[in-house]
């Protein structure tokens, strides 16, 4: 046996060795990285040419040589030995079989060596051709129970996720896991998952906290730096679960609105609202209440939410009920002077004269329109408005838009400026596109187009309306964004939301203007009717026949049709006229 050194490019390849499938391209550029870094550590064994020559022939280290030449290494050092009778074709086998790789608890023992010499994690990884992380994940070892490492060095690992619970978790808690789940003669293999499922601990991130460091010191809550997140987000935890929060409650408790209450969580994460509420996802009005609580991950989160009106109590007979604390006040009505049959009649008379009014008498169109929000004041309208919860009614909630058109001493006066906020404020209250009981239908559609309604359309780029479109539709949204779909749903939804941050995304079916089809349908189902034509024949003479004597129908007092406008003198027609402009 010699060393010499030779030319690497001057060693013939073994025609009888035992390994002739290629390495990968990793494992090449680790050896190659290797050498480039200290060199050959073991130099090659060659032996003499046996056919005449004078060159060496390569006995173990095809690998080592070849990469050396791609090192651009000038000579080498080899060890020559005598060649064998079967061109060592045996000896290469059976070192090819015989070689172990080192376990990683080997691997971290010789880090550590390297580390104590002087050796950085990047220089180390540099030249071993590994990444930096790799390195790291091997150092954690040294914060691992011996017992466990005994097991590791048996080739027995966690996966690095398990490596690193069981590796921030102290001695003493290692040990009381190990105890539970060490392995035994029947079962030599060690569930990973358990000893790392006993050691986990949630992580409170103080990135998610509302409250202050006053709240913090207050519940003795220490941050703990995670060395291992991105450097550009803030990673200090706690993993004092209730110390965390009971400070986001109190932070609540504080922090709470007027109109504002704490609720629970339920067991998917959703806000556990009072009796009757009706969540608002639009925006909040100032009648609106709004609930906090804590999410999954101990985050505040808040909504708004709307309350049906309190109803008054009522008494015996219609009586109203005066409360003052403890103290109920039954208060009876007196007796009118006109019977119930005498207001009756006193309401047909009145509805006739109004309905004749509005046909003939000359009204303004300021008048009009303050009349029409009248209208829809009285109690015989009832209006699921979608501005309120869909229990109030017209005459209690719009009573309050014609009001303001009434001055001091009760009677009608107004400016423009003020009926057109009544007006504005009372379509605001009838017009609705809600999925419920309020929706208005497709008139609603039709004046939110009217009025370019989808200027004023919130942005639907959140978590909320994005987790109910289908992957069609999520991935339609990407159409004119620079946001491409992924493979899965969540992380595409996850993107849009990302981008659509700062913006505003309107999907196309949140749009007012109707489809065609849904107006054609809509105008053909309320066409007006020709009614049937009146000849002025009294109801209990209508249905006689031919040969009874009959009084002309024009005789009766009262039950003459509308005159006609061929009928009309001059002086009616031109009071007609008059009544339309």
């Amino acid at each position: 046996m010699e060393l010499k050194f030779v030319d690497p490019r001057a060693l013939k390849d073994n025609p009888d060795k035992a390994r002739r499938s290629k390495s990968s391209p990793q494992a090449d550029a680790l050896l190659l990285a290797t050498i480039r870094a200290v060199g050959i550590v073991q130099p090659p064994v060659v032996a003499l040419e046996t056919e005449g020559g004078n060159g060496y022939v390569i006995d173990a280290g095809h690998r080592r040589v070849k990469q050396a030449i791609a090192a651009g290494l000038e000579e080498i050092a080899v060890v020559v030995i005598e060649r064998a009778e079967d061109g060592g074709a045996m000896r290469s086998l059976a070192d090819t079989l015989a070689h172990e790789q080192l376990s990683p608890v080997d691997q971290w023992r010789a880090i550590e060596r390297l580390v104590a010499l002087g050796w950085t994690e990047e220089a180390i990884a540099v030249a071993l051709a590994l990444p930096v992380r790799q390195i790291r994940k091997l150092r954690l070892l040294a914060n691992v129970l011996p017992a466990m490492l005994d097991q590791m060095a048996k080739g027995d690992m966690p996966n690095e996720q398990q490596l690193r619970t069981i590796a921030s978790a102290s001695l003493d808690e290692q040990k009381e896991v190990w105890k539970k789940h060490k392995p035994s003669k029947a079962d030599p293999q060690v569930s990973w998952w358990s000893v790392a499922q006993g050691l986990t601990k949630r992580r409170m991130y103080a990135r998610d906290a509302s409250f202050g460091d006053d709240l913090a010191q207050a519940y003795g809550i220490a941050w703990v730096e995670d060395l291992f997140a991105p450097a550009d987000e803030d990673s200090r935890y706690t993993t004092d679960v209730e110390a965390f929060l009971g400070a986001q409650q109190e932070w609540m408790a504080n922090t709470v609105p007027k109109r504002g209450a704490i609720v629970e969580a339920g067991q998917w994460g959703e806000p556990k609202l009072p009796p009757k509420a009706e969540r608002v996802y639009g925006k909040p009005s100032k009648s609106d209440h709004t609930a906090m609580y804590l999410d999954r991950d101990g985050k505040v989160q808040s909504v708004a939410y709307r309350m049906p009106a309190a109803k008054k109590p009522k008494g015996e007979n219609g009586a109203d009920v005066v409360t003052d604390g403890d103290d109920i006040v039954v208060t009876a009505k007196p007796r009118p002077d006109v019977t119930r049959k005498g207001t009756e009649m006193i309401g047909d008379l009145r509805t006739d004269a109004l309905h004749e009014a509005l046909s003939r008498a000359p009204i303004g169109d300021d008048t009009l329109m303050a009349l029409l929000v009248l209208a829809f004041a009285g109690q015989n309208v009832t209006v699921a408005s979608g501005a309120r919860d869909v229990s109030y009614y017209g005459a209690a909630g719009l009573g309050q838009h014609a009001a303001r058109l009434f001055d001091q001493e009760g009677k009608l006066d107004f400016d423009m400026d003020t009926l057109r906020i009544a007006v504005r404020s009372l379509l605001t209250d009838v017009l609705s596109c809600r999925e419920n009981r309020s929706d208005s239908g497709v008139v609603a559609r039709v004046a939110g187009d009217v009025i370019a309604a989808d200027n004023f359309l919130a942005n639907m780029g959140t978590e909320d309306f994005l987790s109910c479109l289908s992957r069609q539709a999520l991935e339609a949204a990407c159409a004119d964004t620079s946001v491409l779909p992924r493979q899965k749903v969540k992380d595409t939804r996850a993107a849009l939301v990302e981008h659509f941050k700062e913006g505003r995304f309107v999907h196309p079916s949140a749009l007012f203007a109707p489809t065609p089809e849904k107006l054609t349908s809509w105008l053909k189902m309320n066409e007006a009717r020709e009614q049937p034509e009146d000849d002025g024949t009294p109801a209990d003479q209508d249905q006689l026949d031919g040969d009874a004597v009959v009084e002309p129908a024009h005789d009766y007092v009262g039950d003459d049709p509308a005159p006609q406008d061929e009928d009309l003198p001059d002086e009616q027609m031109e009071t007609y006229k008059v009544a339309a402009e």
